[in-house]
């Protein structure tokens, strides 16, 4: 079970910041930062540890299975960035 990020994400990077494995981005250095609507967690990164939740200002990161029925689409839309990147 990873953590998805759902619709509202304001780009505050706190979440970035307390991710022990690094598998939120992009980063604010990372070339894309600017031209990306949102960050993405990357589900297969992610060990499910939950410490973005806390720290996210707009409350819009929940593990899959909490997942909103009304959000349900971000699931593979997190997943979709991390797959163009390979």
């Amino acid at each position: 079970m990873a953590y998805v990020i759902a619709d509202g994400c304001t780009k505050d990077t706190a979440c970035v910041d307390v991710c022990p494995v690094d598998c939120i981005h992009p980063r604010k250095e990372e070339p894309n930062f600017e031209s990306e609507a949102r960050l993405y967690i990357n589900p297969v990164d992610c060990i499910d540890c939950g410490a973005c939740v806390p720290v996210c200002p707009v409350t819009i990161i929940f593990a899959l299975d909490d997942l909103p029925p009304e959000s349900a689409q971000f699931a593979p839309i997190n997943a979709d960035w991390y797959a163009k990147k390979v």
